[in-house]
């Protein structure tokens, strides 16, 4: 690590969430000419590029100068006087729960970028697809980094309109009706958050999170916390999204263009996790102790449910779309996360946060396979790739379906690699929850968690099946195997699912200090 000064990491911190923004802002000029290349077109694609990229060092230079010793301080903080009729404040800052997010969230925008510049989705110009981009990223990396909870609620909000755009203007087959799905959900569990924020910082007094988390309840009474609890509860798990408010998912991921599926499940559905962990935990800890058993049964039902209709989509004669499956398959990995956070101990918390950044790289990498895969196949259909183009991608693009199968073993967590850990940890979290909890409803909890682990294994196994064996029928022509632009945009996503699984201590040693002193009652 390097040592780099508290104002310099504060520069940093502002660039990485105002960056992208100043970036969208230029996207709409017009490129000068010696910048424009081939076309204008080219010109704002590279610009999209080189604003993400810069955004991504920013980060990583963030990380460098990070210091590991006290992760659970807040660290590169701005704190600003915005609107002082309400107390709000511009509030930034990173630590170690947030830090992992916000590099993620970086990382997946770049890559989804450079993805873009050379395989651009059908649709409009773009002059708006890579505003609309930036601006996604930078909603995304405030709702990470902002300590005020009406700053919070802006910066949530931020996203829905520029997902909307990507899905409603570059999505695929019924990308209207999902659009439209995806905003009103979203938009409803809003409203609800907003109304739970509004009386915690009406009640407290502030609406400083750092304030708030180290107050730990103290100003709120039990009936505000409960109430408080419910409502920003809903709005998150619409978000995360949880069962029975997960519908939307499927359809906005299936009607999403590559890169809107790959940031809607690495990074958005990470908000809503992330506020349980920021908000509620530490600031109404009575309340959500009090619904702590309803979010592990939800999530669990979740696991289950996500996994069997994973497994009805992957059988035979079913027209299962594999994009909708994946789609499905993030219901059940986000059942884990929120049943480690209902346990409210440091080891299930660690684990939900851990899970979190998982799916992230692993899902992320899933989605741009199937992109790539209906590129060269122009279906995502499981019986015609199965069948009637006999996919056997072991044979026709080796390197593809070899690509492929490394990403469903990832998601069904296999030892060694990220995404067993965070399972693992959330199920250790619901064996000894937190003392005032039911254990026996928790042990009850987990046994049916751990049962939907085999569902898992089941239905990712059959798609490397049907997707990747078979042999390889005469007189068919190979497909593309993966292309440079692929393998640069991939390539980090494998390395790092590779590392967080076999050093599980370099994620761990960030959030494990932060969330430790977060359960015991503050930030500071």
């Amino acid at each position: 690590m390097i040592d780099i000064n508290e104002s310099v990491m504060q520069f940093l911190l502002a660039f990485v969430v105002v960056g992208p923004l100043l970036g969208a802002a230029a996207a709409l000029l017009p490129a000068p000419p010696g910048l424009k290349g081939k076309s204008p077109e080219q010109a704002v694609l590279r610009h999209g590029v080189t604003v993400t990229g810069a955004v991504l060092v920013a980060a990583i230079v963030l990380v460098l100068g990070f210091d590991h010793d006290h992760p659970s301080r807040m660290q590169a903080t701005t704190d600003i006087s915005w609107i002082p009729a309400l107390d709000v404040r511009i509030h930034l800052g990173v630590d170690g729960i947030s830090l992992p997010l916000l590099v993620l969230t970086a990382l997946l925008t770049f890559l989804s970028a450079l993805y873009s510049y050379f395989n651009m989705p059908a649709g409009p110009s773009p002059k708006a697809f890579v505003p609309l981009l930036l601006v996604l990223e930078s909603g995304t990396l405030a709702t990470f980094a902002v300590l005020d909870l009406l700053l919070f609620f802006l910066a949530f909000e931020t996203v829905l309109i520029p997902m909307y755009f990507l899905i409603a203007r570059w999505g695929g087959r019924g990308r209207a009706q999902a659009a439209w799905k995806f905003i009103l959900y979203t938009l409803l569990g809003s409203v609800v958050m907003l109304l739970g924020l509004l009386l915690i910082g009406i009640k407290a007094g502030t609406f400083d999170m750092v304030a708030l988390a180290t107050d730990n309840g103290g100003s709120l009474t039990t009936s505000v916390q409960v109430t408080a609890a419910l409502a920003i509860g809903i709005g998150l798990a619409v978000k995360t999204p949880m069962w029975p408010l997960h519908t939307w998912l499927p359809d906005a991921h299936t009607a999403a263009p590559t890169v809107g599926s790959v940031l809607l499940a690495g990074v958005l559905l990470k908000m809503g996790t992330y506020g349980f962990v920021r908000i509620v935990l530490p600031v109404a800890p009575d309340g959500f102790h009090t619904f702590a058993p309803y979010l592990a049964a939800f999530g669990v039902v979740g696991i289950i449910y996500g996994s069997l209709a994973c497994l009805a989509l992957a059988r035979q004669g079913a027209r299962g779309d594999l994009k909708r499956l994946i789609a499905y398959s993030s219901v059940g990995h986000m059942g884990f996360v929120l049943l480690g956070i209902a346990s409210t101990t440091p080891t299930g918390v660690n684990g939900a946060l851990f899970a979190n950044i998982a799916h992230g790289l692993i899902t992320g990498l899933l989605f741009f396979l199937v992109g790539a895969l209906k590129d060269r196949t122009g279906t995502t259909d499981l019986d015609t790739l199965a069948e009637e183009t006999g996919a056997a991608l072991y044979g026709k693009a080796p390197r593809l379906g070899g690509l492929l199968a490394f990403g469903a073993v990832a998601s069904l967590g296999l030892p060694g690699l990220a995404g067993f850990w965070g399972e693992m940890l959330a199920l250790f979290g619901a064996f000894r929850p937190a003392a005032d909890l039911d254990r026996g409803a928790f042990l009850t909890f987990m046994a049916i968690a751990a049962f939907g682990t085999l569902l898992t294994a089941a239905y990712m196994l059959v798609v490397v099946r049907r997707v990747c064996m078979g042999a390889l029928p005469r007189d068919v022509p190979k497909l593309t195997d993966v292309r440079g632009y692929e393998f640069a945009a991939w390539t980090p996503l494998v390395a790092l699912t590779v590392v967080a699984g076999l050093w599980p201590k370099t994620l761990l040693g960030l959030t494990d200090p932060a969330v430790q002193q977060l359960l015991a009652g503050g930030t500071r």
